[in-house]
């Protein structure tokens, strides 16, 4: 069917097109019976605004672009990644606004940000943010902007949602040493994110405070064949560690394969730890960090809302962590 226009539901109402104009965008400057006529002409009609022709009116796209400065197969492998966006899009499901994926480890000919810049989107939620993102910064200079965890500089303005890294990381290595492990190891994130970085010195402050020395630290790039790789490097010492914290549960995963695969038992002769505490934690008995991230993803797009409706969201929120122990580190 054709698609209804503004001055049909003007004329099938008997107002003016402008008193449909009102209606349609929400002022209150309508009388009762106007608006009464004009919801009646709609809902006989069908009428629909035309996004396209308001968006050009107002100048806004009613868009917000999530901004994921990772290649698509980390973004699509990553059940960190999943449940935040899962997250953003439940508290988006309730506003007018559409999520725009924007994905890409770097943006070398300055495509997305042109986009961005020239009004593909009303504001931006940035995860996942690198040291060497230059283009991130430029985006977060165009439009209004909130972090999922703590970007790699922080500037005055900046609005973020996060946990305390560090202090998680320390509890999982205190709960290692606690279970008797003195050879500890941990397979890092990518440390160009301050999330790595983060996790890697509250791993050291425990070990540290403990009188101990790591055992031995190897970028597992937080994915599943990173992890594996960071498993298999540490193996290859004369002594092998009877303990690893690892920075996520995809990387675990790919470190408990190759500790399967070289005949070592977990927890018996290395008790593995995650972070993240997602859903293949508990399949695989994992013992991990929780982490809310459905619960962060929907305080993001609460945010960037209330950044867009001129309220300001505080500066930094921190979220709550807790360990979760399972049977690859059981308590004593």
């Amino acid at each position: 069917m054709p698609r209804s226009t503004i001055e049909e539901v003007a004329a099938r109402a008997g107002v003016s097109r402008s008193t449909v104009s009102r209606v349609v965008n929400g002022s209150t400057a309508v009388s009762a019976e106007a608006l009464a006529a004009v919801q009646a002409a709609i809902a006989e009609l069908g009428y629909a605004p035309n996004r396209a022709a308001r968006s050009l009116a107002s100048r806004q796209t009613h868009a917000i672009g999530l901004v994921v400065p990772e290649d698509t197969t980390r973004f699509f492998g990553d059940p960190f990644l999943a449940s935040v966006v899962a997250g953003i899009g439940s508290r988006l499901a309730e506003s007018e606004y559409i999520l725009n994926l924007l994905i890409a480890s770097d943006d070398p000919d300055g495509k997305m940000t042109r986009f961005v810049r020239n009004g593909g989107v009303d504001a931006a939620i940035i995860v996942s943010h690198h040291a060497s993102d230059s283009f991130v910064e430029r985006i977060a200079e165009a439009v209004p902007v909130v972090f999922g965890g703590r970007p790699a500089t922080v500037r005055d303005s900046d609005i973020i949602v996060d946990v305390d890294n560090e202090a998680a990381a320390r509890a999982a290595t205190e709960h290692l040493i606690a279970i008797g492990r003195r050879r500890i190891a941990t397979i890092t994130g990518t440390m160009s994110m301050s999330v790595s970085v983060d996790r890697r010195d509250g791993f050291l402050a425990a070990l540290a405070d403990a009188g101990l020395q790591s055992f031995g630290e190897v970028d597992g790039d937080f994915s599943e064949q990173g992890g594996a790789e960071a498993a298999r490097r540490l193996l290859q010492r004369d002594e092998r560690p009877d303990a690893i914290f690892v920075a996520s549960d995809l990387m675990a995963r790919g470190a408990i394969g190759v500790l399967g695969s070289a005949a070592l038992r977990v927890p018996e002769d290395v008790a593995i730890i995650g972070f993240d505490d997602s859903p293949l934690a508990a399949a695989s008995d994992l013992t991990s960090v929780r982490q809310p991230m459905f619960t962060q993803g929907e305080m993001l797009g609460g945010m960037v809302i209330d950044l867009l409706a001129g309220r300001r969201p505080d500066a930094l929120t921190i979220l709550p962590t807790e360990l979760i122990v399972r049977g690859s580190a059981p308590a004593v």
